[in-house]
């Protein structure tokens, strides 16, 4: 049985020490929900791992709640992630480093980088701290799914499956978080709400978005395997031309179209399709939504399955 939990103090404390007993306990961010182990309880992790049916080679993210975690899992760590940290911590932004060796490499599918960002929710933040070491953690969804941003959502994803959710509300930016590479340059594996600019303002340095050449060696998650993406068929539509052309062209008979599409609501529109059992799902996509590199990343992806 799964329990909700309100984010109570009292209830946070319960969350934390389910999580030291090695039960799995899903929490709120500001970016999406996740579901989340001890970064040193491998088989809690490995567990996290079974319950998504989440592919062993797609990395963990390592949720800190101060900058001295840091120290904890990672090595050799540049001036320009303290650089960053500053100014983006607590926030939307992970930064992959270099992994010590006391993580375990089931948290970082066997890479020798790990992933770490240090979340902005309250109830986030002082359930790491109360659990006294950072906490590893993917969206709480079902692999290749969309990612959760109300606890029901995850109810109905891993009701029976975990040991508890933290209930803390809808998530303010409802899309999963930037993820940045520095060496040996700055790029972004994955967009987010953090933008490319206000990196490059931060790092005075040009950072530069990540191809999909190589997705053998993921360094991040959400760039290899089938993410964010509902039961019904996704299509974009960049005009009204090409609007008419694929409603023309289709057989669903039941469909739904969205425009003007913001980033916190893509989650549960394509999440309401699937309890609706909408067959087709046509997304608009004007200048504001092409402008939106986090919102056109994660719509290209879940329509990419059916090209």
């Amino acid at each position: 049985m799964t329990t909700l939990l309100t984010g109570e103090e009292s209830n946070i404390q319960a969350a934390a020490e389910l999580l030291r007993r090695g039960e799995l306990v899903a929490f709120p961010t500001e970016t999406v929900y996740g579901i989340g182990a001890p970064i040193f309880f491998p088989a809690s992790i490995s567990k996290i791992f079974e319950v998504k049916n989440r592919p062993k080679d797609n990395p963990l993210i390592a949720h800190i709640g101060s900058l001295e975690q840091v120290a904890m899992i990672a090595e050799n760590v540049s001036d320009q992630f303290y650089q960053l940290a500053e100014k983006f911590f607590p926030g939307p932004l992970t930064i992959i480093l270099s992994k010590s060796e006391s993580v375990p490499k089931v948290a970082s599918a066997g890479l020798s980088t790990i992933g770490v960002r240090m979340p902005r929710h309250p109830i986030a933040l002082n359930l790491i701290q109360k659990l006294g070491m950072p906490i590893a953690a993917p969206s709480a969804n079902r692999s290749g799914s969309p990612s959760s941003t109300k606890a029901e959502h995850v109810l109905e994803d891993f009701g029976g499956k975990i040991a508890a959710i933290l209930d803390g509300g809808t998530c303010e930016y409802g899309l999963e978080s930037t993820v940045l590479l520095l060496e040996p340059q700055p790029v972004i594996l994955r967009p987010g709400s953090i933008t490319k600019e206000e990196l490059e303002e931060s790092l005075h340095l040009p950072v530069v978005f990540a191809t999909e050449q190589n997705p053998e060696v993921p360094l991040s998650p959400g760039t290899k395997h089938k993410h964010y993406a509902p039961q019904a068929k996704v299509l974009l539509a960049f005009s009204e031309d090409e609007l008419a052309r694929i409603i023309l062209n289709s057989t669903a008979t039941k469909r739904v179209i969205h425009s003007c599409i913001q980033s916190n609501e893509l989650y549960e529109k394509l999440r309401e399709a699937d309890r609706e059992a909408i067959e087709e799902i046509i997304f608009i996509c004007d200048e504001a939504v092409k402008e939106d590199a986090a919102l056109m990343n994660r719509l290209t992806h879940a329509a990419s399955i059916w090209e």
